[in-house]
């Protein structure tokens, strides 16, 4: 049984492109044979897929860097060299992909859907690339691209319709397996729960997805206990299901700290709607229940509902499963219209607004910069007279020549090439 992991960080590193060859045939009897070096592979793509046969990230946990195949080289003959494999990685439907500065990369929810994440370097010319009715012999070759590496952040976010919070042994599970398909472990005792469950209740002719965490204690959001690990696991949801069990001595003050420990983990998620409902009532006549339900409506928004039920009897959960269907689809319909207003509003930016390239002045050095400049360079081999060479020309065409002439650069000064902060190569004005 795989151990239950929601979060790791991976490093994905595409593959290489392969690198283009300079060769010219040499057959007999042929003098001076045109050239025929081939372009070299590309490298292979890193996928990440979204499965529903997957519920973990536990593969992940102890292999922390995967690599795709890199681009072979080209060879004589005009014969390119073979392309990298791409490697495709299973996550679970409800996984999020972001870097580790914080920026969302993809928010897996289907079953099956996919997304390159890195992708493979793009394999270099050879020779045979460069003939022209000028150029007949060209000596320059591309080496291949790196392919791209990220620092991912993965992170499973259960998705669900309802969230159940509760402290420890408020009838979460016992709640869940009483109205679903789940089969959660139970017991007398508190942090019964371990991992987060989900399971499906049907309400009617509808039905909804239920999350149950590992229950909250005084400062989980913190990191004391066990829910700060899994309050994640209930952003998605439309509606909070808070239980409380009807026996505690003081059901308010147990409401109060759950709802403070949300608070604290997120003011989105405090905000959600929700429904209180006192549980394990089978052994209490209606006057106590009434009083214990009083309680509770002079504390909670007047915008909750409050419940009581039996997860044993079943005493008022068909009213309190409804109640959340509702809910939830008013929550999903709001939602629907925020996302319709929201993509309406995408703005269009156009290719002027970009700029092509930029040069920095440091003393007697110039750092160039620029997303096509920078891929021209990754292919330049910069031990070769003639890949040089050809870079000069490409720099003169997009006018980073001009430019550089227009700070004033004198003859043997060094113009470096950056991507990332990381020096490509460099050439002599």
């Amino acid at each position: 049984m795989n151990m239950f992991i929601d979060k790791v960080q991976v490093i994905l590193k595409a593959g290489d492109g392969g690198n283009g060859v300079v060769s010219f045939r040499q057959e007999k009897y042929v003098d001076r044979g045109g050239p025929d070096g081939g372009d070299g592979g590309n490298g292979g793509d890193i996928i990440v897929r979204a499965s529903t046969n997957q519920n973990t990230l536990s593969s992940f946990r102890f292999k922390k860097k995967h690599e795709a195949e890199p681009g072979k080289p080209g060879f004589s003959s005009n014969k390119h060299g073979r392309s990298g494999k791409d490697i495709t990685l299973d996550v679970p439907v409800g996984t999020v992909l972001s870097t580790t500065e914080g920026y969302t990369l993809v928010d897996f929810t289907e079953d099956g859907q996919e997304a390159i994440i890195a992708k493979g370097g793009r394999g270099g010319f050879g020779n045979a690339h460069f003939v022209s009715s000028t150029r007949q012999s060209p000596k320059v070759a591309e080496k291949g691209e790196p392919g791209q590496q990220i620092d991912v952040i993965m992170e499973i976010k259960l998705i669900a319709d309802v969230g159940l919070v509760g402290l420890p042994n408020a009838g979460k599970s016992s709640f869940l397996a009483s109205v679903s398909n789940a089969r959660p472990e139970i017991a007398n005792y508190p942090f019964t729960t371990l991992t987060p469950s989900l399971g499906v209740v049907d309400a009617g002719d509808e039905s909804m997805l239920i999350a149950d965490i590992p229950g909250l204690i005084e400062g989980a959001s913190e990191g004391k206990g066990l829910g700060d690990e899994f309050l994640r696991h209930i952003e998605r949801t439309s509606v909070l299901l808070h239980l409380i069990d009807v026996y505690d001595e003081d059901i308010v003050n147990n409401y109060k700290t759950i709802r403070n420990e949300l608070a604290s983990y997120s003011p989105l998620l405090a905000k959600k709607p929700a429904i209180v409902a006192l549980t394990k009532i089978e052994g209490l006549d209606e006057e106590m229940i009434a009083d214990r339900i009083a309680e509770l409506t002079k504390v909670i928004p007047k915008t909750d509902q409050v419940f009581a039920i039996s997860s044993h009897s079943k005493k008022g959960v068909k009213e309190l499963l409804f109640a959340l269907l509702k809910i939830i689809k008013l929550e999903k319909q709001a939602q629907a219209e925020v996302v319709a207003e929201n993509e309406a509003k995408i703005p269009t930016i156009t290719l002027e607004e970009a700029q092509p390239w930029t040069i920095e002045k440091k003393d007697k050095v110039f750092i160039v910069r620029g997303n096509k400049i920078e891929r021209f360079a990754l292919r330049t081999d910069f031990d070769s007279y003639h890949g040089e060479q050809r870079l000069r020309d490409i720099m003169r065409k997009m006018g980073i020549t001009h430019g550089l002439e227009r700070l004033n650069i004198e003859k043997d000064q060094k113009v470096i090439f950056m991507r990332y902060g990381q020096e490509i190569g460099s050439i002599e004005y």
